[in-house]
């Protein structure tokens, strides 16, 4: 589902904003969330004394219920799953999840000693393979790490794996956000999970697309396991510059899109300064409420 909404001009704005939402947006209202995107544009713009054009027109290609719905389809189990019912582990997403739980503890400067104490006296041996230990550095970053809780760490790491290993999940949700973009020149916003997607359908997409600029905020694209899958990594061709934002509390975001972990040429220009004030230091209303991230939306929309 794409929704396109345009303001009541009767020109055109001739730059067309695209925004493309992260995880967890499943059983919303689009229209909704696309208001809430918006109005939080517009209050970073009003800290700089700008204002978004009233005639812009924005896409919001709506993606959450259907991957909800692969999701559930795919059966990968969570911590609830092998706890209550005995599911089995899946030795694929096991690797993935401790991949990347590994590059969030080292980088959020989580010790060996916080993870051996919430696994505790566990005789099993410690290491990537065991899901006990897994599950303990999960739960740690929970503790220590800012905010994200054990479940949205769990279910961010599924739906990301799903998304870069499943070539049927990535087609499907390729489609719906790739009806979201156009040959007209266009800013592209990618949070979270989003930032991915949108990543992958400017790298693949077969149409002369023209984005003035990649707006990414929240991004977990510098995470090695995330990263990993989407080899041979590259600066997307459609983008004439790329913009990554994010809060260095933020868990999902911690490493930013640089020489040492997303190396692309030409270099993506990275911001570190967002103080995200939404509890879990990564929702979207604290990143585009932040006045330099606005500027840059704006500056690249020519408003």
């Amino acid at each position: 589902m794409s929704l396109i909404a345009t303001g009541g001009r009767a020109d055109p704005f001739p730059v067309r904003l695209v925004l493309v939402h992260g995880r967890s947006q499943q059983g919303l209202d689009p229209v909704e969330l696309q208001s809430i995107w918006m109005e939080t544009l517009k209050r970073g713009a009003a800290k700089i004394n700008r204002t978004v054009p009233d005639n812009l027109e924005v896409a919001f290609p709506y993606y959450a219920d259907r991957l909800d719905e692969l999701a559930r389809e795919a059966q990968v189990p969570l911590t609830d799953d092998i706890q209550a019912r005995g599911s089995a582990v899946d030795d694929d997403f096991l690797r993935f999840q401790a991949s990347v739980a590994e590059s969030i503890r080292s980088k959020a400067g989580i010790t060996d000693a916080q993870v051996q104490q919430e696994f505790g006296n566990n005789p099993t041996a410690r290491g990537p393979q065991n899901w006990a230990w897994v599950q303990a550095i999960i739960r740690t970053i929970d503790r220590f790490g800012g905010g994200l809780s054990q479940s949205g760490i769990e279910r961010l790491m599924r739906d990301v794996f799903l998304y870069t290993t499943r070539s049927g999940v990535r087609d499907q949700i390729d489609r719906i956000v790739g009806a979201g973009f156009d040959e007209r020149p266009c800013v592209v916003v990618g949070h979270s999970l989003g930032s991915v997607v949108a990543y992958n359908v400017m790298r693949t997409d077969r149409r002369t697309l023209n984005v003035r600029a990649y707006v990414t905020v929240g991004s977990p694209l510098g995470i090695r396991a995330i990263r990993d899958q989407l080899r041979p990594i590259g600066f997307p061709a459609p983008a004439k510059a790329w913009y990554n934002a994010f809060d260095p509390k933020d868990v999902v975001a911690l490493y930013p899109l640089d020489g040492a972990n997303f190396p692309v040429t030409p270099a993506i220009e990275n911001y570190a300064n967002v103080r995200n004030g939404t509890d879990n230091r990564h929702g979207i209303v604290g990143y585009l409420d932040d006045p330099v991230v606005a500027r840059h939306v704006l500056d690249a929309l020519g408003s």
